[in-house]
């Protein structure tokens, strides 16, 4: 009793103000503040903590009611920046959550991090104090893009880069077993349009290829140098599917690699988790059989993925 009526006092003994626009959350909250020694403002004073709930629209610098009723459930008065929410009410991240998100994801394949399972789990973990959407929303809008950057410039040599990255990760992490999460990858953006409407607008030519020197109907064309016009449709093609699925660069680029380059069937898979013709999307051990000189092996690959696809991925691992 003697500690919850000191709980909201500062270290040099003054009682804590708060404020709170009128309304039923002051009314819950104003027994338990004045319980603990604080007081609240009538209106808002220099100095006052000012409080609001999580959701509602709230200035910079204000913090979660959750504040409240965390100190009184933990009888021990807690810092205020792990509650300070964001300027339209939600519960800000700090340094220290993002952090461990970023730790939490390390080593994870780009399907599962895109998924919900790993952020249900991480969720239960009592990672963060936040839900599991509001974790995987931070990570994949805000701390991922930092570390991919959309290619500022046409230049061939850094889009390679580019590539070569995701597909390291393509090759050491990606599986058959991370295929279920796949269908988060879809928003908002994609639902209501047809497959049909998604992919009719995305044609970028007649080979319907984001990768420079892949023929995807003539197979026999040899490759073609990377030329400045090409890279440069490929990063736009890139950015728009970025603002229409609500994605980052790298989940693109990994779309990109698991359909052989293919724009329409990219789009399709982005917006739906699968190929548009029905095929699996190609995986790393599908890779490797295809690099194997063995008849048994690539008749299994032509059942799985159709004689036509599997000319098109030997071209484009080729590229």
């Amino acid at each position: 009793a003697a500690r919850s009526r000191s709980l909201f006092l500062w270290d040099d003994g003054r009682p804590m103000r708060f404020y709170l626009r009128p309304g039923l959350a002051k009314l819950r909250l104003a027994p338990l503040v004045l319980a603990g020694g604080g007081r609240l403002c009538r209106v808002q004073e220099p100095g006052a903590v000012l409080l609001a709930q999580p959701g509602e629209a709230a200035p910079d610098g204000a913090v979660s009611t959750e504040y409240v009723t965390e100190c009184v459930e933990r009888s021990q008065r807690l810092p205020l920046e792990p509650f300070l929410l964001a300027a339209r009410g939600r519960l800000a991240f700090t340094e220290a959550e993002d952090a461990a998100l970023l730790e939490a994801v390390r080593g994870q394949g780009t399907v599962r991090v895109s998924g919900r399972a790993l952020w249900m789990e991480l969720e239960r973990s009592g990672l963060t104090r936040h839900s599991w959407q509001a974790m995987r929303d931070r990570y994949l809008r805000h701390l991922r893009p930092r570390l991919w950057e959309p290619p500022q410039t046409e230049d061939p040599a850094q889009v390679r880069g580019l590539f070569a990255a995701a597909n390291r990760e393509f090759e050491s992490t990606e599986s058959e077993s991370d295929s279920s999460d796949v269908a988060e990858l879809s928003t908002q953006d994609g639902v209501g349009r047809s497959p049909g409407e998604t992919a009719s607008d995305l044609k970028t030519g007649p080979e319907d290829s984001a990768f420079p020197g892949i023929q995807l109907q003539r197979q026999e064309r040899p490759k073609s140098t990377c030329s400045s016009n090409v890279v440069g449709q490929v990063v736009k093609t890139m950015e728009h599917f970025m603002e229409k699925f609500a994605v980052d660069l790298f989940t693109v680029t990994q779309a990109f690699l698991k359909n052989s380059g293919d724009v329409e069937a990219t789009s399709y898979f982005l917006q739906t988790g699968q190929r548009l013709d029905g095929y699996p999307v190609w995986n790393r051990e599908d890779d490797l059989d295809l690099q194997k000189d063995d008849e048994h092996v690539r008749n299994k690959l032509i059942a799985k993925f159709g004689a036509e696809n599997v000319a098109k991925r030997i071209v484009f691992r080729e590229s």
